[in-house]
């Protein structure tokens, strides 16, 4: 999203101040472990980002949400579980930068590195186990579940040319669209739970978009706004949806090897030719598709609430633009 600032408009005042209580809750957090693995943490967390997750979880609770300590533990627990992620990622990928900042891993090394991921992971189930919800506890175990194995399937599909858009939309489903997902669920159970599962299909669907849009900047880029260097997909052999596109409407890279694309000059070139095929508003038209179902999917709901969960998911593309 390029600004909460509509969102926060539509959710009313309550939004400003309970993502304030987040802030607050995971800077305690962070803070209570340990000099070292605290700093690292608190890095991790005060990175920042979108905070999109949080903002689902309060307004899948209702617009205005409900002020309470449940739904800031939920919100807190979902965005350490991201963090968390981001931390593990960039592990396994050696990644330098993540946000435009350096990684754990590149400051502290793998394992603290995998450590300060471990921390996060942990500390989000023990704010999640304080809201006393079962429900809640299994819905973000079944998405952190559904993490795992889309990582691993990532890994098993490296510069796999052969990759369908298929299982490239179920891996995005698993390791990224499975969180937002999560967290509307976790707002709705705040709530009482009896949208718990359209509002679920309604995070599912724009976080499918989130992850296609994320895609194509990695290879439209600039570094400056993404925070990593063009190419990095390429350069980690993640095979996404506008390689597959262009793959299938270039020949130069139908008959490229993957695994020759070794250097941020080698993916450039790489990114430019995607460009070239069209894959890119391609790609991004499968996303607005994905946001035009999201809205679909969305039950009846009081007015005010159904247009900040739509601002919410229109966000998701204008980001791209």
């Amino acid at each position: 999203m390029s600004s909460v600032g509509p969102v926060t408009v539509a959710g009313g005042a309550e939004i400003p101040r309970l993502m304030d209580r987040v802030e607050q809750r995971m800077a305690a957090l962070a803070a209570g472990h340990g000099s070292v693995l605290a700093r690292h943490a608190g890095d991790t967390l005060a990175a920042g980002g979108k905070r999109l997750r949080p903002v689902l979880v309060f307004l899948a609770a209702g617009v205005p949400p409900p002020e309470s300590e449940g739904i800031v533990q939920s919100a807190v627990a979902v965005e350490l579980v991201h963090g968390a992620t981001l931390v593990h990622d960039d592990v396994l990928d050696q990644a330098a930068l993540r946000r435009g900042r350096p990684t754990v891993v590149a400051a502290g090394g793998r394992e603290l590195a995998t450590a300060t991921g471990d921390l996060l992971f942990s500390r989000a189930f023990a704010e999640l186990a304080g809201t006393g919800s079962a429900a809640a506890v299994r819905a973000l175990s079944k998405a952190t579940s559904e993490l795992a194995r889309g990582e691993l399937m990532q890994r098993a599909d490296a510069w796999n040319a052969e990759v369908t858009v298929e299982r490239y939309l179920e891996r995005c489903r698993l390791k990224t669209a499975s969180l937002f997902r999560a967290a509307c669920e976790l707002g709705a159970l705040e709530a009482g739970g009896g949208q718990a599962e359209l509002l679920g299909g309604f995070g599912e669907q724009i976080g499918l978009a989130f992850q296609i849009l994320d895609d194509v900047l990695d290879v439209s880029g600039p570094s400056e706004r993404t925070g990593k260097s063009q190419g990095t997909d390429l350069l980690d052999g993640t095979v996404t949806l506008p390689v597959i596109v262009a793959r299938s409407r270039d020949t130069r890279l139908a008959w490229t090897d993957l695994r020759e694309v070794r250097t941020p000059e080698d993916a450039k070139r790489v990114c430019d030719i995607i460009a070239a095929t069209g894959a890119l508003t391609i790609a991004k038209d499968r996303a607005l598709e994905l946001v035009a179902e999201a809205k679909r999917l969305l039950p009846a709901l009081p007015e005010r609430q159904r247009a900040a969960l739509e601002l919410v998911a229109d966000g998701v593309v204008e980001r791209y633009a």
